[in-house]
């Protein structure tokens, strides 16, 4: 369990406190509007009405003392930018800021930001690719080169092992977990035999799963 201050509480805020609460931390959430504090109470430990901009205020928080702050503001970036400055100078261990273009990005990281989100632009990229293949029911990015896709088993993969398959060796990519029925079973070994219906999750690099699953 963590102890996280989520600063921005309009949609993408909101759905960040959701989440943080179903995972079992404890949030501190922030925002200068009444009504929006007042929506995520439920789901969080305490809450703040006021101005992240406020040198005075943030260091009322006690920003030293949470283990992440999230700076979710998405309409306003100068006050995105002035939040995220501020919590590293006042000592924040780990400040995570959302960005709406590269250029936001770029100021972000120079000014505190010890990682950016970009929730339009990594959606866009994820809906691109998972809508654009008849074969992609997920899709994780985990850097430039690498990534995990979910797929259905193709056809003539099924009834055989992975160890008969042999596609690390082939392919270069790896099979980390097989789904069926919802149901996910990471313990995939060798004598694991393949059946039409599931649908495994592969990790390798892009241009190995491109060439190997025909994408």
């Amino acid at each position: 369990m963590k102890s996280i201050l989520l600063i921005g509480l309009g949609r993408f805020g909101k759905h960040i406190a959701l989440h943080l609460n179903q995972l079992g931390h404890q949030t501190m959430a922030v925002d200068h509007n009444e009504e929006r504090v007042d929506a995520v109470l439920p789901f969080v430990t305490n809450a703040q009405i006021g101005d992240s901009t406020n040198a005075d205020f943030l260091n009322s928080l006690g920003v030293r003392n949470f283990d992440v702050c999230i700076v979710a503001i998405g309409n306003d970036f100068q006050s995105s930018l002035e939040t995220t400055s501020l919590l590293k100078e006042l000592g924040a261990k780990f400040v995570v800021s959302r960005a709406g273009r590269d250029i936001h990005a770029k100021f972000l990281l120079r000014n505190g930001a010890d990682e950016v989100v970009y929730p339009e632009k990594q959606l866009a990229k994820w809906t691109a690719i998972r809508y654009s293949s008849d074969h992609i029911m997920d899709y994780i990015e985990l850097d430039d080169e690498h990534a995990i896709f979910e797929i259905p088993v193709p056809k003539d993969w099924a009834g055989r092992s992975i160890g008969n398959l042999d596609i690390r060796k082939k392919y270069s990519i790896n099979i980390m977990g097989i789904k069926q029925n919802h149901n996910l079973e990471l313990s995939v070994s060798p004598d694991m035999v393949l059946r039409e219906g599931e649908t495994m999750l592969v990790l390798g690099k892009n241009k190995d799963l491109q060439k190997c699953f025909r994408i």
